[in-house]
């Protein structure tokens, strides 16, 4: 009986999965620099996953994370922060800034950082920016403690920022991870199915 609920569930789970699986934003990658806290990693995993965001990667230089996704996977800490969206979600550790822009280049992805204070090369509002101009993007957050680093600005296409309007003037990875994402996401799902009605019907006629 126990196994029969079991498979049931498991059947039930891959269903989902696969109803969900072309509204997943293909060529989208969020990375994490170097973060401290395991809960705010956890957090953001949560937010790829629920928004449809197609990979996590995470500057790690203290080797804090197994570099086997596996066993990232079956860790409790990063499972239980994370409401097991960890299980369903392909995440990638990295060494350093440098390794993940090496990786990122070469594999032809456009960065876009994310600050409330330093400024990049060019600089827009969060929601003013157009994120379907470039098919393979990488959006970056930075650390609790210090924000993104100068590296990962120098090598970015934009950085982007949300507008402050209290006495604190910055949030928490998690939130932060959340805004952006959710507006990354938005359009380029919409994209995505246009361009998905449009190869249904076939090429336009002239």
């Amino acid at each position: 009986m126990t196994t029969q609920k079991s498979e049931k569930k498991k059947s039930s789970l891959r269903e989902r999965a696969d109803r969900i699986k072309n509204f997943r934003c293909k060529n989208l990658i969020a990375v994490i620099e170097d973060p401290k806290d395991i809960k705010n990693i956890g957090t953001v995993v949560r937010n790829v996953n629920a928004l449809g965001v197609e990979k996590t990667y995470i500057v790690d230089p203290k080797n804090s994370l197994p570099n086997d996704w596996q066993e990232m996977r079956e860790r409790s800490s990063l499972s239980r922060t994370s409401v097991s969206a960890v299980k369903w979600s392909f995440v990638r550790r990295f060494d350093s800034t440098k390794d993940c822009i090496a990786h990122l280049r070469k594999n032809r992805f456009v960065s876009i950082v994310t600050s409330p204070h330093i400024k990049g090369k060019r600089n827009a509002v969060f929601d003013d920016v157009d994120y379907t101009a470039h098919t393979k993007l990488a959006i970056w957050f930075g650390s609790e403690s210090r924000g993104i680093s100068e590296e990962a600005i120098e090598h970015a296409e934009l950085c982007v920022s949300i507008p402050m309007f209290g006495m604190i003037e910055s949030l928490n990875l998690g939130t932060t991870s959340g805004i952006v994402l959710y507006e990354v996401a938005k359009q380029r799902r919409a994209y995505q199915a246009q361009h998905r009605k449009r190869n249904r019907r076939g090429p336009y006629s002239r």
